[in-house]
């Protein structure tokens, strides 16, 4: 017996310690969630523009950076003014951001991996010979790149609640836009059930290294049952506080401010400015003569 006491010591240290780890995991997934909230819900300037205009500013900020040619990586190097200005202005970490999305970078940048080997074409950019692969795939990455960080730096400078008012104001059909802010308010809930369901089959199954992948289907129909049962419960609640149909995002109307109009004119230039001139080039001659 005492010589058995170890082994099964060592075994529960075992399996409380991947425990631990299946709920740091799901729990750090639920801290970044109200992480976002809560920088988003900052009283700084950026945070105070008008959410129709950042929204805007995002989509066409994107559409510029995606209309770039494949192989002018110069002039597609210039849209970086963009995310560095609104990290600046909204004083957030960069490296913070990075590591949040650290899980979708690293797929946006082995999109055009495979672009030198197939695109072996030379192309001549200020005299000098290069390789039109390389090139497009540059290209690539740093649109792909571009269109995250805008994304990110809206999601964290605007409230779900003032987004979908963003999508209402575009006449947006209220069905959808309650829809997404719903799945996004109770994604934690979600999670949480997932966390549940994770623990029940660890205590079931103390030996075993992740979920069995036969049981993949079962726990994924209890998933689906539970998430129903909860979706339920949640619409009875928005009946019972007067819900039909239509829910309110916002509890007063947000004014347009004149600052607004400028932030988005400003912007609204630059982005036709850096689309339709080679303003690194321009940039780059100033300083090589």
């Amino acid at each position: 017996m005492s010589k058995a006491l170890p082994k099964e010591r060592a075994g529960c240290k075992k399996f409380i310690r991947k425990k631990k780890n299946g709920m740091s995991k799901i729990g750090n997934a639920i801290h970044e969630i109200h992480q976002m909230d809560t920088l988003a819900a900052r009283d700084q300037w950026v945070n105070r523009i008008h959410p129709l205009v950042k929204f805007v500013l995002t989509v066409g900020y994107i559409m510029t950076v995606v209309s770039f040619q494949k192989y002018d990586v110069i002039g597609l190097a210039g849209m970086v003014v963009y995310p560095v200005a609104l990290f600046l202005l909204s004083e957030l970490s960069f490296w913070d951001s990075v590591r949040r999305l650290r899980l979708v970078l690293p797929l946006v940048c082995l999109v055009g991996v495979l672009n030198p080997f197939f695109d072996k074409n030379v192309v001549l950019i200020g005299g000098v010979r290069m390789s039109a692969g390389v090139l497009s795939m540059l290209t690539l990455i740093l649109k792909g790149v571009f269109s995250v960080l805008a994304s990110y730096l809206l999601i964290a400078t605007t409230s779900v609640e003032k987004l979908c008012y963003a999508f209402r104001l575009l006449h947006l059909p209220k069905a959808m836009v309650t829809q997404f802010m719903l799945t996004y308010r109770y994604i934690t809930v979600l999670l949480g059930e997932v966390n549940r369901i994770t623990q029940a089959y660890s205590l079931r199954a103390p030996n075993q290294k992740g979920v069995h992948f036969k049981v993949w289907g079962s726990l994924a129909g209890q998933l689906l049952l539970r998430s129903m049962d909860r979706a339920e419960d949640v619409y009875e609640s928005m009946l019972l506080r007067g819900y039909q149909g239509d829910y309110r995002y916002m509890q007063e109307r947000i004014a347009m401010r004149w600052q607004d109009v400028v932030y988005l004119i400003v912007w609204a230039g630059l982005f036709v400015l850096f689309r339709l001139c080679p303003v690194m080039l321009v940039i780059g001659s100033l300083f090589v003569r």
